[in-house]
């Protein structure tokens, strides 16, 4: 009698999962599947803005590094013009500078040109400007007129706004031995050094905004305020034919 009840109860120990138990476990598993699918998600979606964002970041410094470099440099002229004495405008006793000038590009501007003394071969002019959402940069060359290049890529970043806004210029006189006559028009001071040349410092605030290509939600600003370090000097004499200093 025991071994035909053997198999029976070999059968009752070798019993699988219910239905129920099973589509219990199906579900649980389920969950936790869609749960890891969201966060892998989340993490691609985070990681991929990250990259996007640190890409326009990037381009946008890339760029005005090479505006300051370059803009910094403006009106720089040869050794023998600054011993002559550079002046804004060609009068007795000093020599004009041939790169003084700064026209702005635009109203508002977006844009700049300018020109520096590199060596005989390279004098400009140089410049910058925004077209259809890509800032633009002038090369001269050794033959022919110079060309606008583009200086950011339009096929990973969109430049929304692009300005170069001038500071209010500050300027000293340089001191002359002899005062200047009394003119009560052009001196209401009183302090007769109205004639004497003065050292103008020029300085230009530079505007970048952008967005990504591919997410315009992914949005950067950069400004910097630019010092022209080649500062010039404008001579007061009331006529063209006036001396640097009275006499």
């Amino acid at each position: 009698m025991s071994r035909k009840h053997r198999p029976r109860a070999m059968s009752r120990s070798q019993r699988g999962l219910s239905l129920v138990e099973l589509m219990v476990g199906i579900t649980v598993g389920l969950f936790v599947v869609a749960a890891a699918a969201t966060l892998v998600a989340n993490q691609l979606s985070d990681n991929r803005r990250l990259l996007l964002e640190t890409q326009v970041q990037q381009d946008l410094r890339a760029t005005m590094d090479i505006i300051t470099r370059q803009f910094r440099r403006a009106g720089a002229a040869t050794t023998t013009d600054v011993e002559a004495g550079i002046a804004a405008s060609a009068v007795a006793g000093g020599a004009s500078n041939p790169h003084g000038s700064i026209p702005l590009i635009g109203s508002p501007a977006t844009g700049a040109t300018f020109s520096f003394y590199f060596d005989a071969s390279q004098q400009g002019p140089y410049g910058f400007k925004l077209e259809d959402g890509i800032v633009l940069s002038l090369i001269p060359r050794a033959t022919g007129s110079p060309q606008w290049q583009k200086l950011t890529d339009p096929n990973t970043v969109v430049v929304t706004a692009f300005s170069i806004t001038p500071r209010s210029v500050t300027s000293r006189p340089l001191p002359c031995p002899n005062l200047c006559p009394v003119d009560a028009t052009l001196d209401p001071s009183g302090l007769r050094q109205y004639c004497w040349p003065q050292l103008v410092v020029r300085s230009y605030v530079v505007d970048i905004q952008a967005r990504a290509k591919s997410d315009p939600a992914i949005r950067r600003a950069l400004s910097s305020d630019v010092r022209v370090r080649n500062d010039m000097v404008e001579f007061n004499g009331p006529t063209a034919t006036s001396p640097v200093c009275p006499a």
